[in-house]
């Protein structure tokens, strides 16, 4: 069977990013910067060869992959499941009133507990098995050719992990940044990783990390 190649993009800056608050589930459209970031995107992608767009129905990862669509021609499809991880009752909250609210639970969070979950929420285990398995039911439609993911830092933190054969508690040491472009291989076998953070698109931006994913 051919490879399926990915370009997974993060979708572009939100305000709540900027205030480091808990995005999850909750529906947040994306600012200005990440407006600018998604339009930079979509020109870095203009050439490509592009099969199918696939995004998280969430508007700020929908936008961005409108703008990339609005370029390339392709339809967006939406998928629920490339949504970024519940974290239930921390939604809504910065990195700082969880901390001074649930310091136990802050703990638990910090050192990716792989069962550990928010009220309310999602696991980091129960993530990796949604987008292991929503990843490979989508590559697996297009045989040699090439789709595009477009999607939240949990969702990006897994697919790196899973590419690169790493547990879900390892240290993260690579980049989540907001519209970065990263680049994938899908087979029955699993992920391959061909290339991930680039940036060259953002030049003038700094583009803001998934501290938490």
């Amino acid at each position: 069977m051919q490879a399926t190649r990915i370009i997974a993009l993060r979708h572009g800056e939100t305000a709540w990013n900027v205030d480091t608050r808990i995005q999850g589930k909750l529906d947040i459209e994306l600012n200005e910067t990440g407006r600018w970031q998604a339009r930079r995107a979509a020109q870095a992608l203009a050439s490509e060869e592009i099969d199918a767009i696939y995004s998280s129905d969430l508007l700020r990862a929908w936008e961005t992959a409108c703008t990339v669509a609005s370029v390339t021609g392709q339809e967006v499809q939406a998928v629920q499941t490339l949504r970024e991880r519940g974290f239930g009752v921390f939604e809504g909250r910065t990195f700082t009133e969880i901390e001074a609210i649930w310091p136990e639970q802050t703990m638990r969070w910090r050192q990716r507990d792989p069962l550990w979950k928010p009220e309310g929420g999602e696991s980091l285990q129960e993530l990796r098995q949604r987008i292991e398995h929503t990843v490979s039911t989508l590559a697996e439609r297009h045989p040699g050719e090439q789709i595009v993911l477009v999607a939240h830092g949990g969702v990006l933190d897994v697919l790196y992990r899973l590419a690169t054969r790493q547990d879900l508690q390892a240290p993260r040491s690579w980049n989540l940044g907001n519209a970065t472009i990263n680049r994938l291989l899908w087979t029955p076998e699993g992920l391959t990783l061909v290339g991930w953070a680039d940036t060259r698109h953002l030049e003038d931006d700094e583009a803001l990390d998934e501290t938490s994913a």
